[in-house]
């Protein structure tokens, strides 16, 4: 039976992972199959944790939610790799702005 689209917006690859664990094997296609491994894969954290990285990430750090997605998906472990992430969209962000991402991505890395 098909299923009924109700929204559409960006979750993180920990989200798509919960998503996708919930449903039966014998309900997901080959495409989903895939998208499913692939998600386990490269996960690096929870579908919960991410949701919550993801709000911290736009309400502290004021990160819009597909900046903030890229962040979580990625978890970068320095300064370094949050500014190549970021580095995208031109945006300038300061190294204490960088500092505090960085720390909410360790307190994340942590639990």
């Amino acid at each position: 039976m098909p299923r009924k689209l109700i929204d559409v917006k960006p979750i993180t690859t920990a989200e798509a992972r919960r998503i996708l664990e919930r449903a039966g094997e014998d309900e997901l296609g080959e495409f989903q199959r895939r998208t499913r491994d692939y998600t386990i894969k490269f996960s690096k954290v929870t579908g919960s944790k991410a949701e919550k990285l993801v709000r911290d990430l736009c309400e502290k750090h004021q990160l819009d939610r597909k900046d903030a997605i890229q962040v979580a998906n990625c978890m970068p472990s320095s300064i370094e790799e949050i500014r190549t992430v970021l580095s995208v969209k031109g945006r300038v962000f300061t190294t204490d702005q960088l500092q505090g991402i960085l720390k909410t991505l360790t307190a994340y890395r942590a639990t």
